[in-house]
């Protein structure tokens, strides 16, 4: 089976809803514990097998790419200075991962940040992850959990792959929620926690309906791993709600033409480009790095 190596993460983004805070920092960049919030996504992406990374970014927020950069002037002072394992553990990635930047150039919405990256993909099949959406790194596994387990769902069918999680009645009008098939039951597959990922087919979905009109309590994560086509989709939709493309058309389209599964998430994931629940993430992070130095 021929797995998924690439990924897409945009970045290009500015972030308001954390504002004051990224108004001179991207949100990206901002801490969760003791490392930033994007270092977690994609640590989170090489231990599901991705082996080349494409930021879609903004010119303002240049300090993620340098982020993921070789410093030769720090990494020589920390090393003359007798702090290799310092500055070795700034020089994380693996040598067989690669970070590239390209730009969106306007903010025409996700669907367009996503088509934005097809110079670099190209042809390949590829994941997309959300840098807002960091998945707890502190339990289960990343090699097998949640993204690797969809990488390995698509190799085994070719079925595009959204993760998808039980949200409570009065937080259903804020995400794009799934439609099940008749033959899947929310009674079997809406049980709360999930002790292990389960992939199924989808119809489709709504974007924030109110509880009374939601097909399902199952709402988008913000992983996802697409066959190649989607990028034809993107490129011949059309701009809609607010002027931007949007990527759940795409995906409507893909649906109707290729069939689209939904994972079921396993553990849990933080909403890092919201101010309560980026503190509530700050501290639970902060609690277990705490923790595992005493």
């Amino acid at each position: 089976m021929k797995k998924i190596t690439h990924a897409v993460i945009p970045v290009a983004g500015f972030g308001t809803r954390m504002l004051p805070l990224s108004k001179a920092v991207p949100k990206e960049l901002l801490p969760l514990g003791n490392r930033p919030a994007i270092h977690y996504v994609v640590e989170e992406a090489i231990a599901a097998g991705i082996k080349h990374i494409v930021l879609v970014g903004h010119a303002q927020k240049s300090a993620i790419e340098n982020y993921f950069d070789i410093n030769a002037e720090l990494d020589n002072q920390l090393r003359h200075k007798g702090k290799d394992e310092l500055a070795d553990s700034l020089n994380w990635l693996p040598d067989d991962v690669t970070v590239a930047m390209i730009r969106q150039g306007k903010a025409l919405g996700l669907g367009h940040a996503v088509l934005a990256a097809r110079p670099i993909i190209g042809e390949h099949d590829f994941a997309v992850l959300l840098p807002d959406v960091v998945l707890d790194p502190f339990t289960g596994d990343m090699a097998a959990d949640n993204l690797a387990f969809m990488i390995d769902a698509f190799a085994e069918d070719n079925h595009s792959q959204i993760l998808v999680d039980n949200v409570a009645d009065e937080d259903v009008h804020k995400y794009g929620i799934a439609k099940l098939h008749e033959a899947f039951s929310e009674e079997s597959r809406e049980d709360g926690e999930a002790d292990s990922n389960a992939s199924f087919k989808v119809a489709g979905f709504v974007e924030k309906p109110d509880l009374a009109n939601a097909p399902s309590k199952l709402a988008v994560v913000g992983r996802y791993v697409f066959s190649n086509h989607i990028f034809d989709y993107l490129a011949n939709t059309k701009a809609s709600v607010g002027g931007e493309i949007q990527l759940t058309d795409a995906i409507d389209a893909l649906i109707s033409e290729y069939g689209v599964n939904v994972t079921t998430m396993r553990g849990d994931s933080y909403d890092a480009g919201d101010m309560r629940s980026y503190m509530q993430a700050f501290i639970y992070f902060a609690q277990q790095q705490l923790a595992a130095d005493e």
